[in-house]
């Protein structure tokens, strides 16, 4: 079983502020090391960063690692104004978008008031933002999502101290819209709305056109999925520049310098290569797709996906059973545990060869479950 940080180090607590005993910190994927996996449960990308990327970091270990990396990170943010055809004041990065979403919590939500009207977020997501709320004391407010598992704007009306939510949504993949989440900008323009990005690349449309014309918006991407760099943790947010300055200051108060020189240079080279970038999302497209019809004759229900990953839940054998099944046999994909979303497995779309694997044992499981 998991153990709380309690149990672990029951003489420590002592020690611990009040707010500390309080943490529910977010638990990433399982990374056993007993043996080799196929690991489709981290929504990492299957294949390698851009060989222009591993060129300029061979070039870039040299003596001046001995020097700090350029603390604005000019570079990278013209690289990424220019690709997303923004000004450079409108471009923050951080050390992964897990830190550009810690910040922007702190710069837009943490209030001192104890009236304060709460941050929504759906009550299926990314479970970054409850941990976040628990960290800087920010009363959440958690919109259920639809029966199919769809978020629905229209809940979002009420006040606010805040929105966020991710689009395509995890774990289930779903997207919204562009014409909905404007609609949406359109009634609520006193808080900040941050649109998660993280798989926008895979299949939805991304926020960033509408940032000129909303300056409470802010859409927050990383390079740990669609450019192969969950290794290098590089995150960006792109919005109004007065939000992209308020992030500034808060990140310039802890620490200056959240990227590492290779870092720096790894992000920069793999936003310039746009036909690498390009022919890896359509081939994780691709064998999503293929991949869907092929659990779909599994007997999975599935839910549409505009990610590198699919939500799916088996017509009769239950899911906590598969995911246990697949770990014995060497394939990781992702369970979670909580109510609503307990009979469905995330799983990753690796490659070509990797997804044949998983779908032959799949096959062998589910046959011989069935015989039982």
């Amino acid at each position: 079983r998991q153990f709380t940080l309690r149990e672990i180090h029951p003489i420590m607590s002592k020690y611990w502020s009040k707010l500390v005993t309080q943490l529910e910190p977010y638990i990433p994927g399982e990374q056993p090391q007993d043996q080799q996996y196929i690991k489709l449960n981290t929504n990492e990308n299957p294949y390698p960063p851009s060989p222009k990327v591993l060129t300029a970091i061979k070039a870039a270990v040299n003596d001046s690692l001995k020097l700090y990396p350029d603390p604005n990170s000019v570079d990278l943010k013209q690289a990424i104004a220019k690709y997303y055809n923004v000004a450079i004041e409108e471009v923050f990065v951080a050390n992964g978008s897990d830190e550009v979403l810690a910040v922007a919590f702190q710069a837009f939500f943490k209030n001192q008031s104890p009236s304060s009207n709460p941050l929504l977020f759906p009550d299926i997501s990314y479970s970054f933002y409850d941990a976040y709320c628990k960290l800087y004391e920010i009363e959440p407010g958690r919109i259920p999502l639809e029966k199919n598992l769809s978020i629905n704007l229209n809940k979002y009306s009420q006040k606010n101290g805040g929105v966020i939510f991710p689009n395509p949504n995890a774990p289930t993949g779903k997207a919204l819209p562009l014409s909905e989440i404007e609609s949406y900008l359109n009634k609520n323009d006193k808080t900040v709305v941050i649109v998660d990005e993280a798989y926008v690349d895979f299949g939805a449309d991304s926020v960033i056109p509408l940032i000129s014309k909303y300056p409470n918006l802010l859409s927050i991407q990383t390079f740990s999925k669609s450019r192969s760099l969950a290794g290098s943790r590089i995150g960006f947010a792109v919005g109004n520049k007065d939000l992209i300055e308020a992030l500034e200051r808060v990140k310039n108060s802890y620490n200056s310098y959240t990227l590492d020189k290779l870092a720096l240079v790894a992000g920069t080279e793999a936003i310039k290569d746009t036909e690498y970038f390009q022919q890896t999302v359509s081939t994780i497209i691709q064998t999503r797709e293929s991949t869907s019809k092929r659990l779909t004759a599994l007997g999975f229900n599935l839910i549409p996906s505009s990610t590198n990953f699919v939500f799916a839940q088996h017509n009769s054998i239950n899911a906590e059973t598969l995911y246990l099944e697949l770990k014995s046999q060497g394939i990781l994909v992702r369970y979670f545990k909580r109510d609503r979303i307990d009979n469905y497995l995330r799983i990753t779309i690796g490659t070509q060869n990797e997804m044949n694997t998983f779908l032959q044992r799949l096959d062998d499981i589910i046959k011989n479950l069935s015989q039982d």
